[in-house]
């Protein structure tokens, strides 16, 4: 599959102190890729650095088979951007403001404009400086994705917007990738990312901490577990969970007969990783009531961000720092 972008080394300093530590990674074409991490992380300097807005330190980048400091124009009306803080001429109407995009990504079909207003439920002809902000925002979306680009790198994209509207973001994202767009899209809520992303880079303190698919993370997550059995006795149980991998935290207790059937046990514990091992072990039991809840993403990738002791890649990611596979993650520019 062809990489959109390709970036090796990836520094940059300001003054003294470097904010982004030898950043590597790839996107593939035609693919949605999310950096998550929380505020501060070095996902919006990443983003500019890929779109030539400011000059890296150190490091090579390629962004749609072009260095994108030497591409100029030509290749930026291949980008769709939507920064992380829109600034919009107060004095103009949405239309106009519009209008000046367009000069710059080249032909746009007004056509298409009027349709994704319609969808985005926004008001063209009312001046900028009295829209509201997640109006504003839709305003941002719209001039990144008029021209229909190749690629669309867009920061924090959801801020401000209601949950329909962005609904019918992540709607917009699914027909550009069918179309054939690259999609990079950045934030710190797991949420957003995970209901549009092929693949998900976490970033923590400049540095890329690992590369995963949302499975993958899901896979690595730990579920709780509760169930009832009747027919074994508490320490068999035990025992039984002792042998299934991921297994932990394992408590194991034998309910009175007083309003239960003999021999109820009543177990808890958590599982990381496959649950096909854990349900060929409770096959054996007599179970009367099983709960295996959805696992927690915002915890484990909390742990990944805080760098807890414990904290390991999920199980087909790449790490980082990892010399055997380029990582995935970010985008490029526009206008």
């Amino acid at each position: 599959m062809t990489q959109a972008i390709v970036v090796e080394g990836l520094r940059k300093k300001f003054g003294h102190r470097e904010v982004l530590h030898g950043l590597d990674f790839a996107v593939e074409a035609g693919t949605v890729f999310g950096v998550i991490g929380p505020n501060g992380a070095g996902k919006t300097t990443t983003m500019r650095c890929l779109l030539d807005i400011i000059r890296p330190s150190a490091g090579s980048i390629s962004v749609l088979g072009q260095h994108p400091r030497s591409a100029g124009t030509s290749l930026r009306r291949r980008i769709g951007y939507l920064p992380g803080e829109l600034h919009l001429e107060n004095r103009t109407t949405g239309r106009r403001t519009l209008e000046h995009f367009a000069a710059i990504s080249g032909p746009v079909d007004p056509h298409h404009v009027n349709d994704l207003a319609d969808r985005l439920n926004l008001d063209l002809d009312r001046q900028t400086r009295k829209l509201s902000k997640g109006n504003k925002q839709k305003l941002g979306l719209l001039q990144a994705f008029m021209h229909q680009p190749e690629l669309l790198v867009l920061d924090e994209p959801t801020s401000g917007l209601d949950p329909l509207v962005q609904q019918v973001f992540h709607a917009m994202v699914r027909e550009a990738v069918a179309a054939g767009a690259t999609v990079f899209l950045s934030s710190h809520v797991l949420s957003e990312v995970q209901q549009a992303a092929d693949a998900v880079a976490i970033l923590r303190d400049g540095e890329i901490v690992t590369v995963s698919t949302v499975e993958a993370l899901r896979m690595a997550a730990v579920r709780q577990l509760r169930f009832n059995s009747t027919g074994t006795a508490a320490n068999d149980v035990g025992a039984l969970l002792a042998r299934v991998p991921g297994v932990a935290n394992v408590a194991v207790r034998e309910l009175p007969a007083d309003g239960h059937a003999a021999g109820t046990v009543v177990a808890t514990a958590t599982l990381s990783g496959h649950v096909q091992p854990l349900v060929q072990e409770l096959a054996r039991l007599n179970l009367t009531d099983l709960v295996l809840e959805e696992p927690d993403l915002e915890e484990a990738v909390l742990t990944l961000y805080t760098g807890g002791a414990d904290a390991e890649p999920a199980a087909g990611t790449v790490a980082a720092g990892s010399a055997s596979s380029p990582r995935r993650a970010e985008g490029a520019h526009r206008a």
